[in-house]
């Protein structure tokens, strides 16, 4: 008999570690799911005037208006679209009218109208708070020689333009031929339901495989 506690204490153990990251894989799904409601909420609102301060834990996907001019100081965002050549993304710092100055994410440039001139300056922007996570350790830093970045860098591209670290992302056009890439929730996905499937069926696994080791024990000649 005591051949048998072994096994069994090692089926049981894995089957309850696997089914448990399922159970969590199901509770995380739960979460993202209503975080992705409240932040379609918050981009659906109504705009309001620009923050004095805004904060990324209360402001972040607030629609937001601001009034002000682009001052032609700009940062380009290695960027592609749908259906277009590849291109940037035209980070553009915006003074404000009590002397703040932020950041504008103007939208999308392919290549060939990179250096096409602009004229736009006063401009009442209708956008989204942003503080956008793009980078990570494996980010290549902005290209020395054409100032390209490779991703958005919301703290880095301020200190770049001497701006506050705010940056709205337009959701209309802002002139000079640019479209607008508006935020949304694309790129948060919420794939915790095949992520808890897979913890499932590895439980299961784990179960059919203890069975078989116990039926192989009992089967076998002594």
């Amino acid at each position: 008999m005591r051949r048998y506690v072994f096994p069994v204490l090692l089926g049981l153990a894995g089957v309850i570690i696997l089914t448990s990251l399922g159970v969590w894989q199901l509770r995380r799904m739960e979460e993202k799911r209503v975080y992705l409601a409240e932040i379609e909420a918050r981009i659906g609102n109504a705009p309001i005037p620009l923050p004095t301060l805004p904060e990324e834990a209360p402001h972040k996907f607030q629609a937001v208006v601001a009034e002000g001019r682009f001052t032609g100081e700009v940062l380009e965002v290695l960027a592609g679209q749908k259906g277009a050549s590849p291109g940037v993304l035209l980070i553009e710092a915006f003074a404000l009218p009590d002397g703040r100055r932020i950041m504008v994410q103007r939208g999308f440039l392919p290549d060939d109208q990179r250096t096409a001139p602009r004229t736009v300056t006063k401009a009442q922007v209708e956008g989204h708070l942003h503080w956008p996570q793009d980078s990570n350790s494996f980010t290549p830093l902005p290209d020395a020689k054409t100032g390209l970045w490779f991703a958005r860098d919301v703290p880095a591209m301020a200190a770049k333009l001497g701006t506050d670290p705010t940056l709205i992302v337009a959701s209309k056009p802002t002139g000079d031929g640019i479209t607008p890439v508006p935020v949304d929730t694309s790129g948060i996905p919420n794939n915790h339901w095949g992520y808890a499937i897979q913890w499932f069926l590895l439980a299961a696994t784990w179960a059919g495989m203890t069975l078989f080791l116990l039926w192989r024990i009992t089967t076998r000649k002594v």
